[in-house]
């Protein structure tokens, strides 16, 4: 495994923090890649938040392809680890696409709710996930009973997310999924920005049993933390 350019302990404070989210198509329910297609995908960055819509496999490469052009860095979820990555692995698999995803089975993120969903760590190219979710719900989450959704935990430190009823996305406008997608990954990275440098011990530095996207298995996500 080629770890040059990664991420590693010894410069972890130092490492941009890149959010990442992705909207799924809600008309065919949203939360299993098998019959839905991910119709939205937004990187967030220090100097600008792009987002990626259009066609299912042209949006994917072309997320691909930012992300291959940002040296090192945290790929920034909220539950990147059973939902956004293991779902765009998933489908790129089905759509015979190959990305720069690779991903690494770890039990131990699942939900005891749902314990037959899957959980990962993973990195992009050069960026290593970061699940924010993960994150506070280890302490913030325990110590206080939340939930640790997105919208609710940005709300109660005072952040301003955009706000759609993500179960009838599918009826939204164009303008509204983007500004949507792009507040959700620009909102993740906050919250993990707000941690920083202590957040980076939750990045998943290392990876074993490593499959690329093209390989990986199936499962369908679940819905926790996903607003």
């Amino acid at each position: 495994m080629d770890l040059s350019g990664l991420v590693t302990p010894a410069n972890c404070t130092t490492a941009p923090l890149v959010g990442f989210d992705i909207e799924t198509d809600t008309a065919s329910g949203g939360l299993d890649p098998e019959t839905a297609a991910v119709v939205a995908t937004a990187v967030s960055t220090d100097s600008c938040d792009e987002v990626f819509t259009g066609y299912e496999a042209e949006l994917l490469a072309k997320t691909d392809h930012f992300l291959s052009t940002i040296p090192t860095g945290y790929l920034v979820t909220w539950n990147g680890s059973t939902f956004d990555l293991p779902f765009v692995a998933r489908r790129a698999e089905l759509l015979g696409i190959d990305l720069g995803l690779e991903l690494s089975d770890d039990p131990s993120r699942g939900s005891r709710h749902e314990p037959d969903r899957r959980a990962v760590r993973g990195r992009w190219h050069n960026l290593v996930q970061l699940d924010g979710y993960v994150l506070y719900r280890a302490d913030v989450g325990r110590s206080l009973g939340l939930s640790c959704g997105l919208k609710p935990l940005a709300r109660l430190v005072g952040m301003d997310p955009v706000e759609l009823d993500r179960e009838a996305l599918h009826l939204a406008s164009a303008e509204e999924v983007d500004a949507y997608v792009a507040s959700d990954a620009r909102t993740a990275a906050e919250l993990v920005r707000r941690r920083m440098p202590a957040a980076a011990l939750a990045a998943d530095h290392m990876l074993t049993t490593v499959h690329p996207a093209s390989t990986t298995g199936t499962g369908n996500p679940p819905r926790a933390a996903r607003d």
